[in-house]
């Protein structure tokens, strides 16, 4: 439960700020202002320069105030590299944040699915992209206590597309799982 509470914070924070602005970087495909493009100063190694890379913020939501849940996808160069998770049923919340190379998280990329292994054994993400158009993220016995503070496990899907500022949900805030 301590570890959710540290998460908390900056995940929350991070989610307001990517839907704040994610949904203008997502409806104009072009990369948002402040550092979204960004290039790495050079080795010193053949010819000193490091390609750019380009990082896009994405975000939907789908619900009422009651009852809802929301992602925020960074993507660098059209791969997922982070996302933050929110849902809330009136008065209960849950939150995840997960970053490639965060030490809560194992990352594993395979053709167009990325395979996401939380620690300690607290679930699984599967991440299948349509050629950086949709970005389907299937929950896999996600533990409640560790990340929403309810007993149970989240299980189904969300669906991310860009321009689109609803998700699609699959059995995410479904009570009975």
């Amino acid at each position: 439960m301590g570890m959710r509470a540290n998460w908390r914070i900056p995940c929350l924070a991070a989610l307001a700020a990517a839907l704040a602005a994610g949904t203008a970087g997502a409806q104009s495909h072009e990369p948002m202002k402040g550092g979204s493009k960004a290039s790495a100063a050079g080795t010193g190694k053949g010819n000193g320069k490091i390609a750019a890379k380009k990082i896009e913020k994405l975000a939907c939501a789908l619900g009422t105030q009651d009852s809802h849940a929301r992602i925020a996808v960074e993507l660098v160069n059209g791969k997922v590299n982070r996302f933050a998770y929110y849902s809330i049923w009136k008065p209960r919340t849950c939150s995840m944040e997960v970053e490639r190379g965060d030490v809560y998280s194992r990352w594993e990329d395979t053709g167009s699915v990325t395979v996401v292994t939380l620690s300690e054994d607290t679930g699984a993400f599967l991440i299948g992209h349509e050629a950086g158009k949709r970005f389907h993220f299937i929950f896999r016995d996600i533990d409640r206590v560790r990340y929403c503070g309810m007993e149970g496990k989240v299980s189904g899907s969300l669906t991310i597309a860009r321009g689109e500022p609803r998700c699609v949900l699959d059995g995410v805030m479904e009570k009975g799982e």
